[in-house]
């Protein structure tokens, strides 16, 4: 049971290669986190990647990963499903359904992502997005834990994600939004073979869920994109926020947002009391 588990909380954030972003304010996003956490009086080490999580999962009731690059590789990913079915919980965002990517074509710039161990034990492959836009979510019939102080929808600027469901039959969706088809530019996102995040309906898109694992669980929130000078990567947005055609050099409209807020704030709960 989680109760076995110290209350204390463990977070990974950062880019790669080592000492990059990845495209990603990874030093915002961890600094947000870790004042999430001490808001709710939960003590929490950090680290750029999963290379020690083995260390810190024992002491640990809450993994939460916010990573433009960083994966768990077989031996880690081990690590966190025996820690899980102990009665761990792992809060992912953004990046964490993202991983490897490979060039389609050497000495071509478009890359695909590569599907790994991972993705299985977090529910979901991310194969891209299209530029940052303005998008309603709407809130599923998710338990109260997720939804307190929630409307029942709300606007966000972010990166509308294309994450594909890996077990749908043990999902419990907490977030979608009517997206639609992938209207990328040419060129631009990550190539993939076919849409496989996209609902039967032809609109509708989960960008978020939780699901039980043994005695624990993850939860994932695809919302959380935010980019700055510093951070690299290739960046696009919508001409409507765009100004003189550029992407604004710093980004953080989604951490700033109350809903979204109110959300990490409500799986930070689920994750120290499961």
């Amino acid at each position: 049971m989680a109760d076995a588990l110290p209350a204390r909380a463990h977070v990974i954030t950062g880019g790669f290669p080592p000492g990059t972003l990845g495209g990603h304010d990874e030093d915002y996003a961890r600094l947000r986190l870790l004042e999430m956490l001490a808001d709710q009086e939960i003590p929490a080490s950090a680290g750029n990647d999963f290379a020690d999580v083995w260390r810190w999962l024992p002491v640990s009731r809450l993994l939460v990963t916010y990573v433009a690059g960083p994966y768990p590789d077989a031996e880690q990913t081990h690590a966190i499903r025996q820690w899980l079915e102990g009665g761990g919980h792992w809060l992912g965002l953004h990046g964490t359904a993202g991983g490897r990517a490979v060039r389609v074509t050497p000495g071509e710039r478009q890359r695909r992502m590569v599907k790994a161990e991972h993705h299985q034990l977090l529910g979901s492959f991310f194969l891209s997005h299209p530029p940052i836009r303005r998008f309603r979510v709407d809130v599923a019939d998710a338990p109260d834990v997720f939804t307190k102080g929630l409307p029942q929808s709300f606007e966000v600027v972010d990166e509308p994600y294309m994450i594909e469901i890996q077990e749908p039959s043990s999902t419990r969706v907490l977030l979608t939004a009517e997206l639609g088809p992938d209207t990328s530019p040419s060129g631009f996102g990550f190539a993939y073979d076919e849409d496989t995040a996209l609902m039967p309906d032809g609109k509708t898109r989960v960008l978020g869920y939780t699901r039980e694992i043994g005695a624990g669980g993850v939860t994932y929130i695809a919302l959380g994109h935010c980019h700055s000078d510093a951070s690299g990567g290739e960046r696009r947005a919508d001409p409507s926020l765009a100004a003189d055609g550029k992407t604004p050099a710093t980004m953080r409209d989604a951490w700033l947002t109350p809903a979204f807020q109110a959300l990490l704030r409500n799986a930070i709960t689920w994750g120290m009391t499961g």
